[in-house]
């Protein structure tokens, strides 16, 4: 059985991160201080995500295409842009009308929580691994349970839709049905 080898490029994930950001970040300060300037072709507005798939498509290409590392930096800058570009839109694409819609900043900062994590998993994997099982091992139920309370809670304060506040409200009694049981788990063993 043929094994592939995957090439470890840290650097080039660090460059198109770094274009990515930077791009969003012009997008949308140049969008916010000049709304009113834009690209028009008889009556239909173009938007920058055109620019930005097609940026995307050629950075994309060139990765695969050449494998010097002068192209592959240019390729990741490319890439890095055109998903900036597109980044900076997708509340607008989503929504199809709401540019300044919140899940544009939703989807960069998951985009960079992912990026992040995905960096720190790739160097330290292994001792991420014995550490989560670790951890998990003996407490699992209480860290469930802080986090659906912690969640949970937060739907509870903010909403007034009827629904949600029931769901939240039952999640939030499991959740602290799961924190009561570990707690009484531990003081048995402090008092055995």
């Amino acid at each position: 059985m043929k094994r592939l080898r995957v090439a470890s490029k840290p650097n080039l994930s660090f460059i198109m991160l770094a274009f990515f950001l930077a791009s969003f970040a012009v997008a949308r300060v140049f969008t916010s201080f000049f709304p009113s300037i834009k690209l028009e072709v008889q009556g239909y507005h173009i938007h920058h995500f055109w620019y930005g798939l097609a940026l995307l498509a050629i950075g994309g290409w060139l990765g695969i295409n050449y494998s010097d590392d002068h192209t592959e930096r240019i390729a990741a800058i490319i890439f890095g842009i055109g998903g900036g570009l597109v980044g900076d839109e997708i509340g607008l694409l989503i929504t199809l009308g709401d540019y300044h819609n919140e899940l544009t900043y939703t989807f960069v900062i998951s985009l960079l929580a992912f990026a992040f994590m995905a960096t720190l998993f790739k160097r330290h994997g292994h001792a991420i691994i014995t550490e989560l099982f670790g951890f998990f091992r003996l407490n699992v139920d209480l860290y469930v349970g802080l986090f659906l309370a912690f969640v949970s809670s937060a739907f509870l304060l903010q909403s007034e839709n009827v629904l949600v506040i029931v769901l939240s409200g039952i999640i939030f009694i499991v959740a602290l049905t799961l924190i009561l049981r570990r707690t009484i788990r531990y003081l048995r063993t402090l008092f055995t």
